[in-house]
């Protein structure tokens, strides 16, 4: 990249970086994505202005800020995704025969965590859960067990992932 084109996008990046932590500040949870989302921003512009053949941006602060609505949703969807994961897989056996002392005390701790957080279900949410995961149950066949219907199943599932999400992030806080 030409040094004369670096130095642009650096001028460019001070110039807003107030701006643009604020605009990330106000759309993402905690202030250190902002500043992580900031530098990210920083970095694309000057990775999209090293390729050869491009066209010049005919409106360097519009883009500035398009890259960074973009990053706002990536984000936001990597957050998403993250949330919804919960480990309910130590559920099932989880003791490997050549696990070592580390690894089964955190398999131990993980068990524990799901214990606690499955305790804390409301009855039906807690029997969705242990049949879907330990028992590798459809919500059929959950539905047959329970006498409910598959919709009624689901809403379980959903309930009590939420549970747990919100659950789990409590504790780390």
């Amino acid at each position: 990249m030409k040094d004369d084109k670096r130095a642009f996008w650096e001028r460019l990046f001070a110039r807003h970086q107030s701006a643009l932590q604020g605009f990330f500040r106000r759309r993402v949870t905690h202030p250190w994505d902002a500043q992580d989302l900031a530098q990210e921003v920083y970095l694309r512009l000057l990775r999209v202005d090293s390729r050869e053949g491009g066209e010049a941006i005919s409106n360097p602060e519009a883009y500035l800020y398009t890259v960074a609505a973009n990053l706002v949703k990536e984000h936001g969807m990597l957050q998403k995704r993250a949330g919804t994961r919960v480990e309910l897989d130590a559920i099932a056996e989880l003791e490997a025969p050549d696990a070592s002392s580390v690894e089964l005390l955190e398999q131990e701790a993980r068990r524990r965590q799901v214990v606690q957080l499955l305790e804390r279900l409301p009855p039906r949410c807690k029997a969705v859960m242990i049949m879907q995961y330990r028992d590798n149950l459809s919500y059929e066949q959950m539905a047959a067990r329970l006498g409910v219907s598959t919709h009624m199943v689901k809403k379980y599932v959903v309930k009590s992932l939420a549970l747990c999400r919100t659950w789990v992030r409590e504790d780390a806080a």
